[in-house]
């Protein structure tokens, strides 16, 4: 956070303190590996093994003594099992929910850019900043700004944030391709004919608007805590167009071992979401930090969810810090959630996303991080600050299982 960054005024000196007194770079790099049995591509029964390799760079630049300018940039190319069943008669011997195809749906690129600019007061008590955002994948496209609002008071011990958020998407919807209209395979089995209800949607946009409202405050020498409450309304076409789902009323059909979808997930046209929480940070000595945090969720759709985590750096020399980590969450189920062939086709919405249906999770981590203030070791005009490696490792009550492995730099300039 700005806040972070800021000092204390010299009143009886010319020379102010720069917001940022050298430009810098973040430069990270993660790999995300998960596996599962309920993938919602497939009706909540199949694969959901996926990978992801992201890249990011984030520069950070002094525009002049108060202002900032930061501009996030970033790549990510994911491969997904459960994707590549939108269309899984990619020819092979025997066709499976619990096998990846080979189809283009398998993989994908995402590109994203995030530019912000913060204006900090000449007394260093208020903070005004603006950014915007873009991103682009095969299917979605997504265009969003905002802006914030941060004031500084009770001498930089108390601090708010009043920041705001508008995200417009639009989907360029791919449907199971057993729904489009150009589909036959004489290979399908079952009693009767193969009659599902579905048909396209007409709506293509997804709008997303947010309101946060954060207040942090040092309590002692050793003792800072924080509350924040967000207000996120949705609406639009907020279900995936390629997630089927199967009825307990209609009969099954199928192409080899693969069952054709009897729709795809109906949800909702709109969605209101409430997090609320907080964290306290204590500062139990020269070694050892505790950073606590918990949040309370509801929203409109039925689910209501706790999370707790906590993390506890350890200063083990000048330069190294572990960082031991652990996250407990449990949510309820949203109202239109049915496993597999549990929906009836009267309802008018469903959905078999385990996603959005009842479990809890447990995430531990380890992370090791370097940090050099004197930025000894140089690369080019950049001197290296700090390098963080993170492991963790996400256990899912429904069977999901999942590890990511970051690793992130900061360079400063000369």
């Amino acid at each position: 956070m700005m806040g972070s960054l800021v000092f204390a005024q010299q009143p009886d000196t010319s020379y102010k303190k720069r917001v940022l007194e050298t430009s810098e770079v973040d430069v990270l790099f993660s790999y995300y590996n998960q596996d599962g049995k309920h993938a919602a591509v497939t009706g909540g029964e199949g694969t959901e093994e996926l990978t992801d390799a992201t890249s990011t760079i984030v520069l950070r630049m002094p525009m002049n003594e108060n202002d900032v300018l930061t501009v996030d940039v970033g790549l990510s190319a994911y491969t997904s099992a459960s994707s590549s069943n939108i269309n899984p008669l990619d020819g092979g011997i025997n066709v499976t929910p619990f096998d990846a195809s080979s189809g283009e749906s398998r993989k994908d690129l995402l590109a994203y850019i995030n530019p912000s600019y913060a204006h900090s007061s000449e007394d260093r008590n208020s903070i005004w900043s603006a950014n915007a955002y873009l991103s682009s994948e095969y299917d979605y496209f997504s265009i969003g700004f905002g802006g914030s609002y941060t004031k500084l008071f009770n001498e930089k011990n108390t601090e708010i944030t009043l920041s705001g958020k508008v995200f417009l998407d639009k989907w360029n919807p791919v449907y199971p391709i057993e729904l489009r209209e150009e589909f036959f395979d004489n290979r399908i089995t079952g009693n009767g004919t193969y009659s599902p209800i579905f048909s396209e949607f007409d709506k293509e946009t997804r709008n997303s608007y947010s309101l946060s409202l954060s207040f942090s405050q040092i309590l002692t020498e050793k003792l800072q805590g924080a509350l924040f409450l967000d207000l996120v309304s949705q609406n639009g076409l907020l279900s995936t167009p390629f997630q089927r789902v199967y009825f307990a009323d209609f009969e099954d059909f199928y192409i080899d071992d693969f069952q054709l979808a009897d729709n795809i997930e109906q949800l909702p046209d709109s969605r209101l979401k409430v997090p609320f929480g907080g964290r306290l940070n204590y500062y139990l000595n020269d070694l050892i930090v505790l950073r606590s945090y918990y949040r309370f969720y509801w929203d409109d759709w039925g689910i209501t969810s706790h999370t707790a985590s906590l993390e506890v750096p350890f200063k083990m020399t000048d330069k190294f810090t572990l960082y031991p980590t652990y996250r407990y969450y449990t949510q309820t189920a949203a109202d239109y959630f049915y496993p597999k062939e549990v929906a009836l086709s009267s309802y008018s919405f469903y959905t078999s996303d385990y996603d959005l249906s009842d479990y809890s999770a447990h995430q531990y981590g380890m992370g090791v991080q370097y940090r050099d203030i004197f930025t000894s070791a140089r690369v080019f005009n950049f001197g290296l600050k700090t390098i963080d490696l993170r492991f963790s490792q996400y256990d899912r009550s429904d069977g999901l299982n999942a590890f990511i492995i970051t690793l992130g730099t900061t360079f400063v300039g000369n």
